[in-house]
């Protein structure tokens, strides 16, 4: 067992939860939704599956039924990875997009932030008959019937989820269908308020009995598919019918004596790994937690995982370096050569050498452990919501490149970039960590943070879930969330890093979920968990 501190030094109401078994989301109700499945005989997996079904309804404004999924999952032995993204109709290109939406001065087709022209084909529904087939214990139906409840009978709005609702509001009442679902008596439900959507509780019941048939082949697909067309959008019958999730392998960096696991591209899990075999390099235990020292490397070796990152990670098809270029020991041992130590530097990437999101964590007393994500992307993603569904539609396309030379290149058929990442520790090949941090670009960038603070620092799974964060912005600049030190905040000054600053912790510092196994041996003895105090959720366990 490590050897945590249990001191919690950061401002937090949370303390870590004790349990066999334990359910981890940012929303109570489905927390306990996925709990009772353990109870009622089943495994982490049957957990997850509920509550993740759970969570379309209670959390609408991070993830919905036309959302996309990925999961680890430890099943007692070994590990395996799912990839529940959805591929671009087939009718997207460069030119689909310039003729809707003109040319920009560079030449490059325009294209929207929300709507139609943003929805790929959504993998989530997909992902959990998937996850079901392999591993599931309990019939498939029962593990949605607390999500069919709480859609039928409502449930009363939290504090995080009405915020960002209202905000939303703002921005997607005219888009499609959405404020016939999400706008009852024409604006967004306030904190305490009853919230029914009985169109999903239809729609629940429908791939229940079908196993998913009915979403992707049959009458829910039709009604998806009729409402694409309404609105002279691409997605069609074949592209639902055609999508199949794949089981991938997932990729891995030692840091320390512990290993660390995501799901390879087109995720972004591989900038994490990046980023810690970058950190391998570099002593960071000897130097106090929170100083801007510790700060500034981390900082740092994050920057130069997101200009790889975002110069070559794209449906691995179509990558012109592998993740195994990418993590060459050499190749991160050079990269960590650039950091300088007393200076913030704008790095380019390298060349490798040849050859609005939910997460939750799971695990139960016979060692299963399932590490889950799922997201809508932009909040409530497209904002398109298909009439007498409940279905909300990610607005994951925005993630393709309109440059027809990038490797992420708009194109039917294939997987954008994706933001979203679960994650699993391991260490000796036994079963450590599931974990994840939402939050669009903050997600890896919430790993790297979390982990070296309970792997370096020795803090326990709640205070590196509590400890304030900084997130490395698109253009290098920095987010620093309230309650880095003020000195911290100097030294990162003084070192050469440019600072913004943003209030809103629900989506720029991410939120986290962590279920750490307190012996790799024995399930018997365990789990410690945590859940982010930025979101309503908790951890849950018996």
């Amino acid at each position: 067992m490590k050897s945590f501190n249990w001191h919690n030094p950061y401002l937090s109401a949370r303390t870590p939860i004790f349990a066999r078994n334990i359910v981890s989301t940012s929303h109570p109700l489905a927390a306990q939704a996925g709990l009772h499945m353990i109870r009622q005989g089943g495994n982490a997996v049957d957990a997850a599956i509920a509550t993740a079904a759970c969570m379309t309804i209670v959390e609408p404004v991070s993830n919905g039924l036309g959302s996309d999924c990925f999961a680890i999952i430890w099943d007692g032995q070994q590990l395996h990875g799912l990839n529940a993204s959805g591929p671009a109709p087939a009718a997207w290109n460069p030119d689909y997009f310039a003729r809707r939406y003109g040319t920009d001065e560079r030449g490059f087709a325009q294209r929207p932030l929300r709507g139609w022209d943003t929805v790929t084909v959504p993998g989530a529904v997909a992902g959990w008959v998937a996850l079901h087939e392999k591993f599931g214990r309990l019939p498939f139906e029962q593990l949605l019937i607390p999500a069919i409840d709480m859609a039928e009978k409502g449930y009363i709005v939290p504090p995080m989820v009405a915020h960002k609702w209202a905000a939303a509001a703002r921005e997607l009442h005219g888009q499609p269908g959405f404020a016939q679902a999400f706008l009852p008596d024409g604006r967004a439900p306030k904190i305490g308020e009853l919230f029914r959507l009985p169109a999903a509780a239809q729609t629940l019941r429908r791939i229940a009995q079908t196993r998913g048939r009915a979403f992707y082949e049959e009458d829910i697909a039709e009604k998806i598919v009729a409402f694409s067309r309404a609105e002279n959008a691409a997605l069609n019958l074949y592209d639902l019918g055609d999508y199949r999730p794949q089981w991938v392998t997932p990729i891995k960096q030692r840091f320390r004596d512990y290993e660390l696991y995501e799901i390879p591209p087109n995720g972004q899990g591989i900038a994490a790994l990046i980023a810690l075999g970058i950190l391998n390099h570099f002593d960071l235990r000897n130097l106090p937690v929170d100083s801007p020292e510790s700060q500034h490397l981390q900082i740092e070796a994050m920057k130069l995982a997101f200009t790889d990152v975002y110069q070559y990670v794209a449906d691995p098809a179509r990558m012109e370096v592998t993740p195994e270029q990418m993590l060459s020991e050499a190749y991160l041992a050079e990269r960590a050569s650039q950091i300088a130590p007393h200076r913030a530097t704008q790095f380019q990437a390298g060349r490798p050498y040849a050859g609005g999101t939910i997460y939750l964590a799971t695990a139960d007393d016979s060692g299963m452990m399932v590490s889950f994500i799922q997201s809508n992307y932009m909040g409530f993603g497209s904002g398109v919501v298909v009439p007498g569904t409940g279905i909300s539609l990610q607005n994951r396309g925005v993630g393709f490149s309109m440059d027809p030379k990038s490797a992420n290149a708009v194109m039917g058929g294939k997987r954008p970039f994706h933001t979203i990442i679960p994650g699993f520790l391991t260490q000796n090949g036994q079963p450590v960590m599931s974990f994840g941090v939402m939050g669009g670009d903050m997600q890896p960038q919430g790993h790297v943070q979390t982990l070296v603070r309970m792997i370096d620092y020795d803090q326990q799974p709640q205070t590196a879930c509590c400890a304030p964060r900084w997130k490395v912005n698109r253009d290098y600049s920095l987010d620093i969330e309230q309650g880095v030190p003020p000195n911290t905040i100097e030294g990162l000054k003084r070192l050469g890093h440019r600072m913004l600053s943003f209030e809103d912790s629900y989506m720029d510092f991410g939120a986290g979920q962590f279920i750490w196994k307190l012996s790799g041996s024995d399930a018997g003895l365990g789990y410690v968990a945590a859940s982010d105090s930025r979101r309503d959720g908790q951890a849950v366990g018996f």
